[in-house]
């Protein structure tokens, strides 16, 4: 499960589809509505904030946005009605480490959007339900850890 904390609109076609069911599938972990992934690293950041449904609901509506720009059809049936969010926290570190794997995924499977992806992290925008701050790769993160 990846729920990336970068804008999606940098995501390539089969980022943003891979995205918008792994985030569904949080939403159905954070309302107990099925037993796996219940301990997975990525739904720290959700579950330890104060209102986890409304941040994953945040999170979709975020997807959904971009996959409308795009014009494809994700079901608009699966979100509730939006409501005003406090934005979670991203460190750059964990903007970096993001950056740095979706360059690798993308350098197989499109690299043409690989070539429109801003060089510098400080130049990086992220999910609009997330503002950066300063920091190392989150404590959450699996694929390297803090540091």
């Amino acid at each position: 499960m990846r729920l990336w904390s970068l804008h999606p609109r940098y995501l390539d076609s089969k980022g943003l589809v891979a995205a918008w069911r792994e985030a569904l599938l949080a939403r159905a972990v954070l309302t107990g509505q099925t037993r796996g992934y219940r301990a997975h690293p990525q739904l720290a950041r959700f579950s330890g904030c104060p209102a986890p449904l409304d941040a994953i609901n945040g999170y979709l509506h975020g997807l959904f946005s971009e996959a409308c720009a795009r014009g494809f059809a994700f079901d608009k049936g699966k979100l509730p009605v939006k409501r005003p969010l406090a934005r979670l926290t991203v460190t750059r570190g964990q903007l970096a480490f993001e950056l740095r794997h979706l360059r690798s995924k993308l350098h197989v499977r499109d690299p043409r959007r690989l070539r429109q992806l801003p060089r510098a992290v400080g130049r990086i925008d992220t999910h609009p339900l997330f503002r950066a701050i300063a920091g190392p790769v989150e404590a959450w993160e699996r694929g390297e850890g803090p540091g």
